[in-house]
């Protein structure tokens, strides 16, 4: 099997097709680079051949990337000096690169090159641009669905075979910095706008042949190869450059709080790339790429956010042996907010939704929210009123259970109060069909009590959305006692459906998200209590990589839900329940009506519009600051171990099935320090046996709820890491 195969027409252009047969999106492996190198080889030394086209086999893809399984493995193959391995591997690329850019150029005269154009049919990200840069022209389909650009900055690497300094040097650093830094991806004709691409085309391989067969010696030099070259917006040393490279490293310092260190790599190679000639930069930014590889974070990074979070969306833990469950007819319970979320995705994915509510006018607000949200998309451009009418149109709002006749799939979100959803289960199984499977949207009730219920509690599983639906990315599968396989697969084909990323959990209190956030945002509470300054704690959490902080948080989610959750598990747990200074804050905050950001009064002041204006002074009337402060790592590793444990304990219960969802769901559910892989990969970056000994620290300085799980101390013990033990590798040879 070859992923690049060639052929020359009788005009003498060759045509090299890039066409890994068993990926829907061509990846880039070394044996690919191997073959896209010799098949260059014999194109520039066959005189016969004026010219090269390359292309994909896809209709409507370039190229996805690299097969970032890939790396490990360069890494792993390098034995005892993985730096060399990946350096070289690296430098590599840039050589076999370099030769398409130079094509046989004399570099005294810079002619005598062959011309080699690139055609993107769709979407080009990742190496799968790096490559066209490298080419002479790059002429693209005019494919408004493909999406051009380098999003490696999001899996915690970045563009490492060339796309960083080619990027620059063709852009100027403050052009080349949205795409860089944060991984922007255009269509075909913004790519163009922008200085991307060359050409956008209806026939691109018409368009690449006729450039081919005319190219003049001068529209084969690139720009940093000709003479007199100045790099647009000016160099480092140049009074505009100077600035540029100021503002980047305040806002890259800024945005990151240094725990990405992707980024900090990726200014460094900019800068320092900028200073000297073309392929001294090359090797600068092949250091980089190295450097960034042997730090822990971007392994943590490249599996969680790109291996485990793919395995997932493609059925990892999907049961064996069931049909396809893919969702035609939906019927959702309830038009508040979550409900009418539920009800925009699933038309967004052109599934038909029945969207209940008590009398027409509520489930009418909930189709409303649709409508806002199309409305939104228009006046922003990324919408049609045509698309906003057929996306309506899939949406049937009603008071009448009858609508519900015909449905596969039902998603109940009304009140969160288990006489209410009982009731509400009950008339809905006397009317949807007898195969339904009906799931529960509920952040906090267990699904087994829920499916009580039910008749046909092998039907009935949990399908837990975060807030905003539309925003959110994961989707919390929960199995309860008694739900069957079918279940499992329908709830996973759905989400599949809706393109969210799914885990799926076994029944507990709070599941698995909840059960890790809620200890977050009372860690919070507790050091108020404690005479930790707020903005302390809040940034100290921003410092973590954390989105908001536990007390900004909780003004988000609102303080009243804190206080209804706190009572409805005390009066679940009885004595077991673990009372703690947290409650009192929040139980306090309750009755001074100050409910959160929907009040606008919460641990924060607000203005009309509810923009916030800073913590309120209040609370601080009611809990002093302490003389002295806490130093930042009890702070931080407070937030961060509260979490973990929690995490380690839900796996030791049985609650966690498989370790990848416990990273992906903590990332992605509550932005758990994306930089850190997640909760389970952060205890293996730094060690289980260190977090054991922490552990007992923070326990005898802090509290019971410190406490060091069995689990974590066996590890500890044995040296063991999660993914050693627990990880896909470590299954397939158990």
């Amino acid at each position: 099997m070859t992923d690049f195969t060639m052929k020359t027409d009788g005009d003498g252009i060759a045509t090299i097709t890039w066409d890994v047969e068993d990926k829907s999106m061509n990846v880039m492996s070394f044996d690919g680079l191997q073959e896209l190198d010799a098949l260059v080889d014999s194109a520039l030394a066959d005189d016969a051949i004026k010219g090269v086209i390359i292309t994909s086999g896809k209709d409507d893809s370039f190229a996805g990337g690299m097969d970032l399984n890939l790396l490990a493995k360069m890494r792993a193959d390098a034995g005892d000096d993985p730096a060399k391995g990946l350096f070289e591997g690296t430098m590599k690329m840039h050589h076999m690169l370099r030769k398409i850019e130079r094509a046989g150029m004399d570099p005294k005269t810079l002619k005598g090159v062959k011309p080699i154009a690139a055609v993107l049919p769709g979407t080009a990200v990742g190496i799968g641009l790096e490559l066209p840069l490298a080419t002479h022209r790059i002429f693209a389909a005019n494919n408004p669905k493909a999406r051009i650009g380098l999003p490696e900055i999001k899996v915690g690497i970045f563009p490492g075979a060339g796309g960083t300094t080619r990027f620059v040097r063709k852009m100027g650093a403050m052009a080349a910095s949205p795409f860089l830094l944060e991984g922007k991806m255009v269509t075909p004709d913004k790519a163009v706008k922008a200085g991307i691409i060359d050409e956008v085309a209806d026939d691109p391989m018409a368009a690449a042949r006729d450039w081919v067969l005319s190219a003049k010696d001068a529209d084969l030099v690139k720009p940093w190869d000709a003479k007199g070259y100045k790099m647009p917006g000016g160099a480092p040393y140049h009074p505009a450059g100077f600035m540029t490279f100021v503002g980047a490293s305040a806002m890259v310092n800024g945005q990151t709080k240094g725990v990405y260190p992707a980024a900090k790599a990726l200014l460094s190679a900019v800068y320092e790339g900028a200073l000297v000639p073309f392929d001294t930069a090359l090797k600068i930014e092949a250091r980089w790429f190295t450097h960034v590889l042997m730090n822990p974070t971007s392994s943590a990074m490249i599996r969680s956010l790109f291996l485990n979070k793919e395995a997932l969306e493609k059925g990892a833990v999907r049961p064996e042996g069931i049909p396809d469950q893919r969702v035609k007819k939906l019927g959702v319970l309830g038009a508040g907010m979550m409900g009418a979320g539920i009800a925009l995705v699933s038309a967004q994915a052109g599934i038909d939704v029945v969207l209940i509510d008590r009398d027409q006018a509520a489930a009418d607000k909930g189709k409303a929210y649709s409508e806002a949200y199309m409305d939104k998309g228009i006046a922003r451009k990324k919408a049609t009123p045509e698309k906003k009418e057929a996306l309506l149109s899939k949406i049937t709002a009603t008071a009448d259970l009858d609508a519900l006749k015909g449905c596969d799939l039902i998603i109940e979100a009304v009140f969160e109060d288990t006489k209410v959803k009982a009731e509400m289960t009950k008339k809905v199984e006397a009317v949807i069909p007898e195969d339904c499977i009906f799931a529960s949207n509920t952040s906090t009730l267990p699904i087994t009590e829920l499916a009580k219920a039910s008749g046909r509690q092998d039907q009935f599983i949990g399908i837990h959305f975060f807030s905003p639906v539309e925003r959110m990315l994961l989707v919390e599968i929960i199995k309860g006692k008694n739900t069957g396989d079918r279940a499992v697969a329908k709830a996973l084909d759905y989400v599949r459906q809706i393109r969210k990323t799914p885990i799926v959990v076994n029944d507990a209190r709070f599941f698995y998200a909840n059960r890790c956030i809620i200890p977050y945002v009372n860690e919070g509470a507790r050091m108020i209590t404690e005479g930790v300054a707020p903005w302390y704690i809040d940034q100290a959490a921003a410092m973590l990589g954390f989105p908001v902080g536990p007390i900004q948080l909780t003004d988000e989610t609102s303080i009243d839900l804190g206080a209804k959750i706190a009572r409805a598990t005390k009066a679940a747990m009885g004595n077991a329940y673990p009372a703690s200074g947290a409650d009192d804050l929040i139980f306090w905050m309750e009755e001074e009506g100050r409910l959160g950001r929907k009040a606008n009064a919460g641990f924060f002041d607000y203005d009309e519009k509810g923009k916030r204006l800073g913590y309120w002074p209040g609370m601080l009337d009611k809990y002093p600051l302490a003389d002295e402060q806490p130093k930042l790592q009890d702070v931080q590793d407070r937030m961060m171990f509260v979490q973990v444990l929690e995490a380690v304990r839900a796996l030791e219960e049985g609650v966690l099935m498989d370790i990848r969802e416990g990273d992906v769901g903590a990332i992605l559910g509550w932005g758990f320090a994306p930089w850190s892989g997640g909760p389970l990969s952060w205890l293996d970056m730094i060690g289980t046996e260190y977090a054991a000994e922490r552990c007992d620290a923070l326990e005898t300085q802090f509290g019971e709820r410190f406490k060091c799980p069995d689990l974590l101390r066996e590890m500890a013990a044995k040296g063991q890491t999660f993914y050693g033990r627990f990880g896909p590798e470590a299954k397939k040879a158990a």
